[in-house]
């Protein structure tokens, strides 16, 4: 038949033209819409789910009466409540839906389906346990739906109406968009939480940096934001066992959360490797093979500077960091440019990073930052840096922590005023490291000894003549013991390296009036000494057994060629702190 004839059969009152909605029925969903968009909007800069679910509450209309909410944050049991507007049930009190139970919520994270109750009947014949909770608020309709991110569930959105409602595809569609919305803000807020605790522990863990006895060291970390985020900026302070100080500053590509996390597992690496007794060559090389084995896609740059605080050698190496800068007695400010690498990261071939050595007078200052510290505030490198030196060099020297403090303000106080919304432009993070050198103690002693030969391969015979001069050195030690363990562990790590290698072995001995001496053995051979747990046949292995039982403090110190092993003892009898 054709449309033609089916029409001429229609009965006479019938209109062949498609049924028309009410006027008001039409706008309805464009009024939705434009109320969709505008509470999206302001979704993506809420800071609180209470503003969330107030700007969702706003699409109510006269054919979509919500009228309560409650967003359900998901655990392996439970669903526990971290927002809801106008649920006087709830009010002011923690709520929890068990996983397991015979509730809207409960079955829409089970299923991680929607759940639309119609009406109260409808809720009473689905739902029984929990219908005289659900109706005691008021509410007449029910909708819950789960909020996914990439598949994974995050949480459950609870919607109640005023008044029944069919749940046609018009409103299913609304609640799938609002639920999408709710599921970036909560995704966001999630996230937020997480950098915010991080960003706390990272600048705890940053806050305990300590410095020997002859040094004095200021830092501070600034986060992205002003305090609230993490981006890639750290410091550390690391006291090694030589009784020498590491100096470490480095910045991680990118201001986000991301960043915080490379950051961290790289500031863990770099400490572990200054606590082997690597060098800031070696030190810096093995940390960019880490960062590239971490299939990251972030570089990192730093700074490492290895300090002596008696002498106050320093010993730098560089991988695409800024230089750092040296204010002299008289409030100097010279900008020491030193030859570097390529950043950490870039290149896990690379391993050219040369270290240049400085000597920090009494009194003189080293400063080191991120580029954060530099360039925040609408700066380039060198106007930066002459905001920086402006404040640097007339500030008194004794005063390190209320320099850093100043640095720090100067830099801040440019910045332009926070908003309080999310998502804008923030200036980068900032670490800064201040190291001063303290005048000499008058009342500390002199070292009162040194020792110094070198025995050859071909001269073996000489360990003996070696461990009569450690036994000299040490004449007037009270306890004979601590002399003797001395001279054999002299003569073990001596015999190593004349078993071991072809090199020969450098000594280098010194007996400070504290009674406390310093002995280490170096070589130019490859071979690095192992702990083992030998059998009563076993050929060797005894001599870092001896240390371990002998020596107050021992380690193994690789060089650019071959390796350092020393170790620390005292007169027992006579050893002053």
């Amino acid at each position: 038949m054709s449309t033609a004839e089916r029409i001429r059969r229609l009965p006479p009152t019938a209109d062949p033209r498609p049924p028309q909605r009410p006027a008001h029925a039409r706008t309805a969903p464009r009024r939705r819409d434009a109320g969709l968009l505008e509470a999206g909007y302001g979704m993506s800069r809420a800071t609180s789910m209470h503003h969330v679910l107030h700007l969702a509450s706003q699409l109510h209309d006269e054919g979509f009466p919500l009228d309560g909410q409650m967003v359900f944050s998901v655990t392996e049991d439970a669903l526990y409540s971290m927002g809801q507007h106008n649920m006087p049930l709830t009010a002011g009190e923690p709520f929890q839906v068990r996983l397991d139970s015979a509730s809207p919520a409960a079955e829409a994270a089970r299923t991680t389906g929607p759940v639309y109750l119609a009406s109260p009947d409808e809720y009473a014949a689905r739902f029984p346990a929990t219908y005289q909770l659900a109706v005691r608020a008021g509410h007449e309709a029910w909708a819950s739906l789960p909020l996914t991110v990439r598949g994974e569930l995050v949480g459950v959105w609870l919607a109640a109406f005023s008044e029944p409602v069919a749940f046609t595809s018009d409103e299913q569609d609304l609640l799938t968009l609002t639920a999408e919305l709710l599921t970036a803000a909560v995704e966001d807020m999630q996230a937020t939480a997480a950098e915010h605790t991080l960003s706390q522990r990272l600048r705890h863990s940053m806050d305990q940096s300590v410095a020997p006895r002859g040094m004095t060291v200021a830092a501070r970390y600034l986060p992205t934001g002003g305090g609230l985020l993490v981006g890639g900026d750290w410091y550390d302070c690391i006291r090694l066992h030589n009784g020498h100080l590491a100096l470490v500053i480095g910045d991680v590509e990118g201001s986000d959360v991301h960043a915080a996390g490379v950051m961290s597992q790289l500031r863990t690496a770099v400490h572990a490797y200054a606590l082997e007794g690597h060098g800031p060559d070696s030190v810096l090389t093995r940390a960019s093979r880490f960062l590239s084995s971490q299939n990251s896609e972030r570089f990192a740059t730093c700074l490492y500077v290895e300090a002596d605080p008696d002498s106050g050698e320093l010993h730098l190496a560089r991988a695409g960091h800024p230089h750092p800068v040296l204010r002299l007695p008289d409030g100097t400010c010279l900008l020491k440019h030193i030859p570097g690498g390529l950043p950490l990261g870039l290149m896990s071939e690379a391993d050219d990073y040369p270290v240049t050595t400085l000597a920090l007078a009494p009194d003189e200052i080293l400063m080191l930052c991120t580029d954060g510290l530099i360039e925040s505030g609408g700066h380039d490198m060198y106007t930066g840096w002459v905001r920086l030196r402006d404040v640097l060099s007339p500030a008194p020297a004794g005063d390190l922590e209320g320099m850093a403090e100043r640095l720090l303000r100067v830099v801040t106080d440019s910045l332009p005023a926070h908003t309080g919304r999310r998502r804008e432009t923030r200036a980068d993070d900032m670490a800064l490291l201040l190291v001063r050198r303290d005048p000499a103690d008058h009342t500390k002693q002199p070292t009162l000894r040194h020792l110094a030969l070198t025995i050859t391969q071909e001269r073996a015979d000489e360990v003996a003549m070696a461990r009569q001069e450690i036994s000299g050195l040490l004449h007037d030690w009270t306890d004979r013991d601590q002399v003797d363990s001395a001279a054999l562990l002299t003569t073990e790590l001596i015999g190593n390296v004349m078993v071991h290698t072809d090199a020969p072995a450098s000594i280098h001995a010194a007996l400070t009036s504290h009674h406390r001496l310093y002995v280490e053995v170096t070589d130019g051979g490859d071979y690095m000494p192992h702990q083992l747990t030998p059998s009563e046949l076993a050929p060797g292995g005894r001599g870092l057994m001896l240390l371990d039982a002998l020596a107050a403090q021992w380690g193994v110190r690789p060089e650019a060629v071959g390796k350092t092993v020393w170790f620390v003892m005292c007169d027992t009898e006579n050893v002053t702190s």
